[in-house]
């Protein structure tokens, strides 16, 4: 076994949304897995604010990264490296992590990463089920993103199959619960009022499933709009919304399409491995669904647990640590945060050493 102290040991900030996230790993093992939460402050206007997030994150940062330390049991100055969220997410957000990851990475003389949110949301599986086989095929699905990516290597190559062309599927499940007068965030409300549902009692409609349709692209749009009029049109006539039932419902012709989607995908591509991951993950019917879809197509399926398929910094510090590890390199002093990184950036590498003779001193203390 390799002596710890060959395996890289990073910190990785996540700030794409409203979790301001700092993890801390060795190679593919979780020391540390800090989180402090805006929700809250968002519940009230119904959705994430960009404003309200980016100040939450200014304000959580410095005592997040602290608790990250302490919990792993590390100094910073032991770190091999600061991985960050470079994009793709909110643009204020995003510059509040990066802008802490380039102080710290300066002040501990310590090489950056700029690293791809959708890319991170593939590597943190590894924490949970070693490493990733290669090529994988993963389903992302989010408030922000529903897409279906092919990786040979995570860290620099990562394909678009498919995504989706309007709503997300975590967006759509925000909106159905605002209908239902459920709150904020959907997705975890839904899904528990969905267990207690019929999920055969409302034909709701599956989005981009014809023959002539893409073949991996998603659309939401108009199973919310079909969902919002059925409950207009009940309560229309003065009759009770059997919320359940909606829910369930709901929920099945979403994580219907997701699931039979990325089976396809994974056999047409002649791809034994499925990964699913960001916060929708979370859903218990989509994993089981997708459990049952891939044991009947000979297909492993491999899902983190729920609290490592919500954003997060472990999944940025696995991504990070990835990189250390096979020497990719690292980031300039000028990295940006990029609102739209596509995802065939997994990394925002540098073009000459950035680590300035300065905080080679180690300014931190």
């Amino acid at each position: 076994m390799a002596d710890s102290r060959d395996v890289p040991l990073v910190l990785g900030i996540e700030t794409s949304c409203d979790e301001t996230g700092v993890g801390i790993v060795r190679g593919t093992t979780l020391l540390a897995d800090a989180v402090a939460s805006s929700v809250d402050e968002h519940a009230r206007f119904g959705g994430v604010v960009p404003e309200v997030a980016s100040r939450a994150h200014l304000e959580a940062m410095v005592p997040t990264i602290d608790r990250a330390l302490k919990e792993a049991g590390v100094s910073a100055r032991d770190l091999d490296g600061i991985a960050v969220t470079a994009g793709p997410g909110l643009a204020g957000a995003l510059l509040v992590g990066v802008s802490a990851a380039k102080a710290y990475a300066y002040a501990l003389g310590k090489p950056l990463y700029g690293v791809n949110h959708l890319a991170s949301h593939i590597c943190v599986d590894q924490l949970e089920h070693g490493a990733l086989p290669e090529p994988t095929m993963a389903l992302l699905v989010s408030g922000g993103h529903s897409s279906l990516l092919l990786s040979s290597d995570i860290t620099s190559d990562v394909r678009p199959m498919g995504a989706t062309i309007d709503d997300a599927a975590g967006e759509a499940f925000d909106k159905i619960a605002r209908v239902l007068n459920l709150g904020f965030p959907g997705g975890p409300v839904i899904d528990r009022y969905a267990k207690e549902g019929d999920a055969e009692a409302i034909a709701f409609p599956r989005g981009l499933t014809g023959p002539r349709d893409p073949a991996y692209d998603f659309s939401f749009s108009g199973l919310k709009t079909a969902v919002a009029r059925w409950i207009e049109a009940k309560r229309a006539a003065g009759e009770d919304v059997p919320v359940r039932d909606v829910a369930a419902s709901f929920q099945e012709a979403v994580v219907d399409v997701l699931t039979r989607k990325a089976v396809r995908a994974c056999k047409d591509e002649g791809v034994d491995h499925l990964m699913i991951g960001g916060g929708v993950a979370a859903n218990s019917r989509l994993r089981a669904l997708a459990q049952e879809r891939c044991e009947t197509a000979g297909i492993r399926l491999r899902v983190p647990r729920p609290k490592l398929c919500t954003d997060n910094g472990a999944m940025v510090a696995a991504l990070g640590a990835e990189m250390v590890a096979r020497g990719r390199p690292a980031s300039s002093w000028d990295l940006s945060a990029d609102s739209s990184l596509p995802v065939t950036d997994p990394h925002v590498p540098g073009s000459h050493d950035h680590v300035h003779e300065v905080s080679k001193e180690n300014l931190y203390s």
